[in-house]
């Protein structure tokens, strides 16, 4: 696949085929993965690749905390805690697809909070990938850290796969570190979903929008 064609083409994927992925081809595509730029060649990604039982274990006791109200305890703050515009617009816009794609009205909280636990079983994805990266690195790393990720998403897509990097996945870090024998000096980036597409579900049949090129670029001469 064209490198310019995969680019347009990768999107988040919350719907999946019960169609288990190789190992080898995992392993391909963090093979990959792997040349992404570091500062210094650093090379600061840590990866955990869980499947079958290890998986739904940790999607139940991620989802078994959030639903006895326990508060989020990330490693970071992804989200800002105001939103301004244009971002919260954009954030609202983002929502409505989804739930618009979903056929879920915006006063039905009991199908919007079903639809957002599918977070913790990777929706329906047979593999989950966690990204760690050293406490002990600096923001620098945290931007080769995005590099490495969105590498892996498009190398899923030219093995025919689809992704969903999962914010939602990291919320109660120390759980995760603690299932997978992972040490509190790594922070928990983010999971992802990892598995073939079930292109006939609806929520994988939307688009969200992004800003011409023109609207975010200024010119310097």
């Amino acid at each position: 696949m064209d490198v310019l064609e995969a680019i347009r083409q990768r999107a988040s994927t919350r719907a999946y085929l019960d169609k288990p992925v190789d190992r080898t081809m995992i392993e391909a595509i963090l093979d990959v993965a792997r040349w992404a730029p570091s500062g210094a060649n650093i090379q600061p990604w840590q990866v955990a690749v869980v499947t079958g039982q290890v998986g739904r274990q940790i999607g139940k006791a991620l989802l078994a905390t959030r639903t006895a109200g326990e508060s989020e305890r990330p490693d970071y703050r992804y989200y800002p805690e105001r939103w301004s515009e244009p971002y919260k617009s954009r954030r609202v816009a983002c929502g409505l697809a989804l739930y618009t794609a979903l056929k879920i009205g915006r006063d039905d909280k009991h199908a919007r909070l079903k639809s957002w636990n599918n977070n913790y079983s990777f929706f329906g994805a047979p593999v989950g990938l966690f990204f760690f990266l050293d406490r002990s690195l600096a923001q620098g790393s945290w931007v080769d850290m995005g590099m490495f990720i969105e590498n892996v998403m498009l190398a899923a897509l030219g093995h025919g796969l689809a992704t969903c990097p999962q914010a939602s996945l990291a919320e109660y870090p120390d759980i995760v570190r603690k299932l997978l024998n992972v040490p509190d000096s790594r922070a928990l980036i983010c999971g992802m979903a990892l598995g073939y597409p079930d292109r006939s579900a609806p929520v994988n049949n939307y688009r969200t929008q992004r800003e011409p090129a023109m609207h975010f670029t200024t010119w310097h001469e």
